[in-house]
């Protein structure tokens, strides 16, 4: 059980850095995604159920999409 939560907490530091020093937008996006579906399953690790289905729900799921369409329509000014 340690060793899952070890590697879960090195793969969200990993991500973390790599949201930070990712050179497009979008790969820092899908980073921080990637880090909210970890912290998903470190909750469900701890036993936390309803912080994990909050989590997925807000961290993963609206959070990734209000991202990604502040980033489509960055994308659709700069064209005009």
């Amino acid at each position: 059980m340690n060793l899952l939560i070890l590697l879960a907490g090195g793969m969200m530091l990993i991500a973390a850095f790599f949201a930070v020093e990712a050179k497009k937008l979008l790969d820092s996006v899908i980073a921080l995604s990637s880090l909210s579906l970890l912290s998903v399953f470190l909750f469900i690790i701890m036993r936390a159920p309803d912080v994990a289905i909050t989590e997925a729900s807000v961290g993963a799921g609206l959070t990734t999409a209000v991202l990604l369409i502040t980033l489509f329509k960055m994308r659709g000014d700069d064209e005009e």
